[in-house]
This record gives structure tokens, C-alpha cells and sequence, in this order.
């Protein structure tokens, strides 16, 4: 009911009236929706934090689920300028003595001299070899210069590890003249460069058209040769500066030759790293505790609990990682099968410490089992990610429960529109019956101005006005 002005019988303030009635009925019911949303609110975002927390462990976790990283050597060059190695978890630990007696190298080889790059050298087919890996080269009139054949050798499709390349040199005459330099791709023996040509002038061998730069007509700049070291003495040669097969687990990368002295390579466990992964571990374990405590804690004196105090959901979770955790590991033979074997102990608050003594001592008894502890089929970090991924994973245990209170903030949605239809209802019900109550009172007040109207204006009233006279 649209009801433009009220109180004009009865002089009351029946738009004020009815507004405070309203808002004294709806009032409680908004409250009741407010504080359901706030807590609703403030445990989607908790929960949000607590799956940033474990999203974060997970991560963590991940980093531990490397069995290799735990079995890692470290290689040490005593001259890094001559050698440097590196050893994967297949290396034993132990000292050698290197000697670097000459680097591999690859072939190059030059043609005769040209007045310049554009020269015509001739036409035919040009078959380049390397290490018994032959291409064609087709030359004719539009690329038969030694720019073009250059051009024509590198672009090649089927080129098996040759380049090409020209260059100005002196004549000693006071000019310069052009020759095409051919350069092995990969070094050693193995990778040989030969030349052939099928001259179109008919001789392939001579000194002129396109088998100028067959191999009987070109210089040897720098012979192809193997790497030669020696290790304790003993004497390695490989076609390449990379050595992978001499030491099991250690590649050797030769630097530069130093013949007749030898320079020592240390194998050994590479601790420093697995203990760096075990601190790791426990820096992260204690940020999801932290959290956790957090969202769950309770202050007696303020009378102020966390988010998640007494939630379902993130009791659930701590009280199966602090099980997986105290559980020993299935598949170690010996006595470190657990964390506190190897210096890792639960606090009183929850988190925990790392004795790294104890961790170094079980790191010489027995290097592999620390991999096995955390990487292996049923380590804590495969164990522990399992877990945390059914709470984190797509569709896990929070996004479900956040899901179900975001329902719930829908619902409550809902719920205040249902009341704001039902004050409005009540709000117009309210002014038709305050509007109908001042229009009688309208009536009544006029009807007494009526009556003492006509009661002032009878004849008695008159008569003792005069009698008084």
C-alpha cells in the first residue's frame, strides 16, 4: 500500500512509529544472519590459510620424494682450470690423481686461394664426410662461388656435422686473398673430414673447377685428435673432452692440458646436501604446525579462540601427520628407520628440532637409509604427500568443506531477502492499519469540533449569556 502521508487526522507520527517497529522486528533476525556470516566468513578464510600452510608442506614434500637427491655425491677438482667433475648416486667415494696430457680436438681444414668470395670456383657435386657420415652438396650456376658453396654446404639438410666458413687472409704481396675453412663440428678422430667432387669439367682430382676443394687439394689447419688423461697413472683416450665412461658416476670435463702434472678428484658423500634437505623438512613441518596451533588456540584469559578451534576437519589432519610421523619406515634394514634415529625429536608445542650431530653421525653409519627414511615406496615424504593431497588435492577434503559454507553464505543470502519481503509485507501491513486508525481519529476530532460547535450556538447558551446581562 503506497501511503504518501500519515498522521494528518491524529497528528502522530505515524511514519516514524511504524519505521522503529519494523526495524525492532527485523532487527534480531539481521543479527542473528550477520553473526552466522561473519563466523561463516572467518572459517573460509581459515580454512583457506590452513590449505596455504599444507599446500605449502606439500611442496615441500616434493623436494624429499627424490630418492636420488638423497644418495648424491659431490666430485671435487684440486684445479678447476684444468678439469672440472661431477658425480651422480652411482659414484663410490674416493681420491684420484688426474693428468690432462692433451684435449680432443677437431678437424679443420682450408682450400687454396681465391681473389675474393665471389669467385666462380666451378660446378658439380661436392660429398662431404664426417666420422663415416657422408652429405651431398649440389653446386651449379646459382651458388658456385666460394660464398655460395659455403652457403650451400651449411644450409644443407642433411649436413652430418661440418661448418662452413670464409675468410680474408694476407697473399704476402701487400693484397689479401679468400679461402673457405671446413670445421669438424664434434672433436676427435672419430669425427674426420673428408672432401670428394664429381667435377663437371670431368676431372675430379686436379687443381681446377670444383675439385679445388676436394681433400687432395686442401691444408690441414688442425688435425683431429682424442683426449688422452691419465688417472693413478693409467692412460684414457676419448674423442671427446666430456669423459663419462672412466670413473663409474663421475664426468670428467677436460678444461686444458697440463702434461706431466697430476691434479687430485675427490668423490665423496655429498652430506651437506641431505642435510640440507632433512633442515628443509623440518622448517616446513614447523610452518604447518605454527599454523595450525594458530587456527586451533584458545586464550583463557581473553576469552579469544582461533578460526578453527575445535574444527573437525583440521584435528582430523594434524592427528594423522603426527601419526605418520611417530610410525617407523618399512624397508630399512637397520636401526634408522625413524626420525628420532636421525636427530629429528617432537617439541611439547609440536614442532620439531634437528640434532645435527646425531644426523651426521647417521649419515656415516649408514648414508643410504637417510634417502630411504624420507624417499623411499613408504617414506614419510611419499606417506606424508599421499596425505596432505587428499585435504589439498582437486576436489579434497577443504575445497569440499569450503564448497559447503559458501553454500552457506548462498544460504544466508537467501535468507535475507525472505526478510526483507517479510518486514516490507509487514511494513505496509503496519501503515494501512496506523493510516486507518488516524483517519478515525481524523473523524473523531472532527466530529467533537461539530458537536461543540452546535453546543456553543442552543438557545440556553444564549439566554444565559443575556440573564447575565
Amino acid at each position: 500500500m503506497a501511503i504518501t502521508s500519515t498522521g494528518i487526522g491524529s497528528g502522530i507520527d505515524v511514519g516514524g512509529i511504524v519505521s522503529q517497529l519494523v526495524a525492532a522486528e527485523g532487527q534480531p533476525a539481521r543479527n542473528r544472519l550477520d553473526r552466522r556470516e561473519a563466523q561463516t566468513q572467518a572459517t573460509i578464510s581459515a580454512l583457506g590459510g590452513l590449505k596455504g600452510a599444507l599446500s605449502e608442506f606439500q611442496s615441500a614434500l616434493g623436494a624429499l620424494k627424490d630418492l636420488d637427491a638423497f644418495q648424491a655425491r659431490k666430485a671435487t677438482s684440486g684445479d678447476s682450470s684444468i678439469f672440472t667433475a661431477t658425480a651422480d648416486e652411482t659414484a663410490s667415494a674416493g681420491s684420484y690423481q688426474i693428468e690432462v696430457e692433451r684435449l680432443a680436438e677437431g678437424q679443420k681444414l682450408r682450400s687454396g686461394d681465391f681473389a675474393n668470395a665471389d669467385t666462380v670456383v666451378g660446378t658439380g657435386t661436392l660429398t662431404l664426410d664426417v666420422g663415416g657420415n657422408s652429405f651431398d652438396v649440389t653446386v651449379d650456376s646459382s651458388n658456385n662461388t666460394l660464398a655460395g658453396i659455403r652457403d650451400a654446404i651449411n644450409a644443407s639438410a642433411d649436413n652430418t656435422g661440418v661448418t662452413a666458413t670464409t675468410v680474408n687472409v694476407d697473399d704476402g704481396a701487400g693484397g689479401t686473398v679468400s679461402r673457405l675453412v671446413l670445421t669438424a663440428d664434434e672433436v676427435g678422430t672419430a669425427n674426420t673430414v673428408t672432401v670428394s667432387a664429381a667435377d663437371s669439367d670431368g676431372n675430379n682430382i686436379d687443381a681446377a673447377g670444383l675439385s679445388q676443394l676436394a681433400s687432395g687439394n686442401l691444408t690441414e689447419l688442425q688435425a683431429a685428435q682424442d683426449a688422452l688423461i691419465r688417472i693413478d697413472g693409467q692412460a684414457v683416450t676419448r674423442s671427446s673432452n666430456s669423459i663419462s665412461d672412466a670413473i663409474d658416476g663421475v664426468t670428467l670435463s677436460l678444461k686444458e692440458s697440463d702434461v706431466g702434472s697430476t691434479h687430485s678428484l675427490d668423490v665423496a658423500l655429498n652430506t651437506g646436501a641431505v642435510k640440507s634437505k632433512v633442515e628443509s623438512f623440518v622448517k616446513a613441518y614447523n610452518g604447518l604446525v605454527e599454523t595450525t596451533n594458530q587456527l586451533s588456540s584458545y586464550d583463557p584469559e581473553t576469552g579469544r579462540a582461533g578460526a578453527l578451534q575445535g574444527d573437525a576437519a583440521l584435528r582430523g589432519i594434524s592427528t594423522q601427520i603426527r601419526r605418520e610421523m611417530s610410525d617407523t619406515v618399512d624397508g630399512i634394514n637397520g636401526v634408522f628407520d625413524n626420525l628420532a634415529t636421525i636427530g629429528v625429536e617432537t617439541q611439547r608445542d609440536g614442532t620439531l628440532t634437528l640434532d645435527s650431530a646425531r644426523l651426521d653421525e647417521a649419515m656415516a653409519a649408514d648414508f643410504d637409509a637417510i634417502g630411504q627414511m624420507f624417499a623411499s615406496d613408504d617414506g614419510y615424504a611419499t606417506r606424508l604427500d599421499a596425505l596432505v593431497d587428499n585435504y589439498v588435492g582437486f576436489n579434497g577434503i577443504l575445497d569440499s568443506r569450503t564448497q559447503s559454507l559458501n553454500n552457506r553464505i548462498d544460504d544466508i543470502g537467501d535468507q535475507r531477502e525472505d526478510l526483507s519481503r517479510r518486514l516490507s509485507s509487514l511494513e505496509s501491513r503496519l501503515l494501512a492499519e496506523f493510516n486507518a486508525m488516524d483517519q478515525l481519529v481524523g473523524q473523531l476530532n472532527s466530529t467533537g469540533s461539530y458537536l461543540s460547535q452546535q453546543l456553543s450556538n442552543l438557545p440556553f447558551n444564549n439566554l444565559a449569556g443575556g440573564n447575565q446581562k
